[in-house]
Protein backbone atom coordinates (compact mmCIF):
# COMPACT_ATOMS: atom_id res chain seq x y z
CA UNK A 1 0.00 0.00 0.00
CA UNK A 2 1.30 3.47 -0.93
CA UNK A 3 0.00 6.41 1.08
CA UNK A 4 0.86 10.03 1.82
CA UNK A 5 2.90 10.55 4.97
CA UNK A 6 1.28 12.16 7.99
CA UNK A 7 2.85 14.06 10.89
CA UNK A 8 2.73 10.85 12.96
CA UNK A 9 5.10 9.25 10.40
CA UNK A 10 7.99 11.65 11.07
CA UNK A 11 9.96 9.18 13.27
CA UNK A 12 9.63 6.47 10.61
CA UNK A 13 10.63 8.86 7.83
CA UNK A 14 13.73 9.93 9.76
CA UNK A 15 14.64 6.30 10.45
CA UNK A 16 14.34 5.50 6.73
CA UNK A 17 16.48 8.54 5.86
CA UNK A 18 19.15 7.31 8.28
CA UNK A 19 18.95 3.81 6.75
CA UNK A 20 19.40 5.38 3.30
CA UNK A 21 22.46 7.29 4.54
CA UNK A 22 23.96 4.05 5.83
CA UNK A 23 23.30 2.38 2.45
CA UNK A 24 24.92 5.33 0.67
CA UNK A 25 28.02 4.96 2.89
CA UNK A 26 27.36 8.23 4.74
CA UNK A 27 26.08 6.98 8.13
CA UNK A 28 26.83 10.23 9.97
CA UNK A 29 25.60 12.63 7.29
CA UNK A 30 21.97 13.01 8.42
CA UNK A 31 21.61 16.30 10.27
CA UNK A 32 17.82 16.64 9.92
CA UNK A 33 15.96 16.28 13.20
CA UNK A 34 12.38 15.11 13.51
CA UNK A 35 11.45 18.77 14.12
CA UNK A 36 13.23 19.80 10.90
CA UNK A 37 11.38 17.16 8.92
CA UNK A 38 8.04 18.08 10.50
CA UNK A 39 8.54 21.73 9.53
CA UNK A 40 9.63 20.83 5.98
CA UNK A 41 6.75 18.43 5.36
CA UNK A 42 3.90 19.80 7.50
CA UNK A 43 4.87 23.29 8.66
CA UNK A 44 3.30 26.61 7.72
CA UNK A 45 5.03 26.52 4.31
CA UNK A 46 5.75 22.89 3.40
CA UNK A 47 8.63 22.55 0.97
CA UNK A 48 8.46 18.80 0.38
CA UNK A 49 6.11 15.84 0.47
CA UNK A 50 6.59 12.20 1.37
CA UNK A 51 4.85 8.94 0.63
CA UNK A 52 5.27 5.63 2.40
CA UNK A 53 5.05 2.07 1.15
CA UNK A 54 3.59 -0.28 3.73
CA UNK A 55 3.45 -4.03 3.95
CA UNK A 56 1.45 -5.68 6.74
CA UNK A 57 1.01 -2.30 8.41
CA UNK A 58 4.75 -1.57 8.55
CA UNK A 59 6.60 1.05 6.50
CA UNK A 60 9.07 -0.69 4.19
CA UNK A 61 9.89 2.19 1.87
CA UNK A 62 9.49 5.88 1.26
CA UNK A 63 9.88 8.60 -1.30
CA UNK A 64 10.51 12.23 -0.40
CA UNK A 65 9.98 14.77 -3.18
CA UNK A 66 9.38 18.42 -4.02
CA UNK A 67 8.68 20.69 -6.97
CA UNK A 68 11.24 22.02 -9.35
CA UNK A 69 10.59 24.16 -12.41
CA UNK A 70 11.55 23.97 -16.08
CA UNK A 71 11.93 27.37 -17.70
CA UNK A 72 12.01 25.70 -21.11
CA UNK A 73 8.71 23.93 -20.54
CA UNK A 74 7.19 26.67 -18.39
CA UNK A 75 5.96 23.95 -16.04
CA UNK A 76 6.62 22.61 -12.60
CA UNK A 77 8.26 19.24 -12.25
CA UNK A 78 8.55 16.62 -9.57
CA UNK A 79 12.03 16.10 -8.13
CA UNK A 80 12.58 12.90 -6.17
CA UNK A 81 15.07 13.67 -3.40
CA UNK A 82 15.09 10.27 -1.73
CA UNK A 83 13.75 6.85 -2.64
CA UNK A 84 14.50 4.07 -0.20
CA UNK A 85 13.22 0.55 0.29
CA UNK A 86 14.35 -1.57 3.22
CA UNK A 87 16.64 -4.44 2.14
CA UNK A 88 14.09 -7.11 3.09
CA UNK A 89 11.47 -5.49 0.83
CA UNK A 90 13.67 -5.08 -2.25
CA UNK A 91 12.69 -7.16 -5.24
CA UNK A 92 9.02 -7.15 -4.21
CA UNK A 93 7.88 -4.33 -6.48
CA UNK A 94 7.91 -1.75 -3.69
CA UNK A 95 10.36 0.62 -5.39
CA UNK A 96 8.45 0.42 -8.66
CA UNK A 97 5.15 1.02 -6.84
CA UNK A 98 6.57 4.18 -5.26
CA UNK A 99 7.81 5.44 -8.64
CA UNK A 100 4.51 4.58 -10.36
CA UNK A 101 2.67 6.53 -7.67
CA UNK A 102 4.95 9.54 -8.13
CA UNK A 103 4.65 9.41 -11.92
CA UNK A 104 0.88 9.38 -11.47
CA UNK A 105 1.09 12.45 -9.24
CA UNK A 106 3.26 14.24 -11.80
CA UNK A 107 0.82 13.49 -14.60
CA UNK A 108 -2.26 14.36 -12.52
CA UNK A 109 -0.70 17.67 -11.46
CA UNK A 110 0.26 18.57 -15.03
CA UNK A 111 4.00 18.53 -14.39
CA UNK A 112 6.39 18.43 -17.32
CA UNK A 113 9.10 16.24 -15.73
CA UNK A 114 9.89 13.69 -13.08
CA UNK A 115 13.58 13.57 -12.28
CA UNK A 116 16.09 12.46 -9.66
CA UNK A 117 19.78 11.80 -9.12
CA UNK A 118 21.47 8.47 -8.50
CA UNK A 119 24.97 7.80 -7.25
CA UNK A 120 27.32 6.64 -10.01
CA UNK A 121 28.33 3.52 -8.07
CA UNK A 122 24.74 2.39 -7.41
CA UNK A 123 24.54 0.00 -10.36
CA UNK A 124 21.47 -1.89 -9.05
CA UNK A 125 19.50 1.37 -8.89
CA UNK A 126 20.77 2.58 -12.27
CA UNK A 127 19.73 -0.69 -13.88
CA UNK A 128 16.33 -0.54 -12.18
CA UNK A 129 15.72 3.03 -13.38
CA UNK A 130 16.82 2.26 -16.93
CA UNK A 131 14.43 -0.71 -16.99
CA UNK A 132 11.64 1.80 -16.31
CA UNK A 133 12.79 3.86 -19.34
CA UNK A 134 14.43 6.58 -17.24
CA UNK A 135 17.14 8.34 -19.22
CA UNK A 136 20.47 9.29 -17.63
CA UNK A 137 21.37 12.93 -18.10
CA UNK A 138 25.08 12.23 -18.54
CA UNK A 139 25.84 15.65 -19.97
CA UNK A 140 24.79 17.35 -16.71
CA UNK A 141 26.91 17.73 -13.57
CA UNK A 142 25.22 18.53 -10.26
CA UNK A 143 26.80 21.53 -8.56
CA UNK A 144 26.37 22.31 -4.86
CA UNK A 145 27.15 25.02 -2.35
CA UNK A 146 26.68 24.32 1.34
CA UNK A 147 28.05 25.28 4.73
CA UNK A 148 30.91 27.79 4.71
CA UNK A 149 31.03 28.00 0.92
CA UNK A 150 27.34 28.92 0.79
CA UNK A 151 27.75 31.52 3.52
CA UNK A 152 30.82 32.99 1.81
CA UNK A 153 29.04 33.41 -1.51
CA UNK A 154 26.03 34.96 0.23
CA UNK A 155 28.36 37.61 1.66
CA UNK A 156 29.43 38.53 -1.85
Amino acid sequence: MIRPATPADIPVIRALIVALAVYEKEPDAVKASEADLHEALFGARPVAEAILAERDGRAVGMALFFNNFSTWQGKAGLYLEDLFVLPEARGTGTGKALLVHLAGLAVARGYGRFEWSVLDWNEPAIGFYKALSAKPMDEWTVMRLEGDALAALAEG
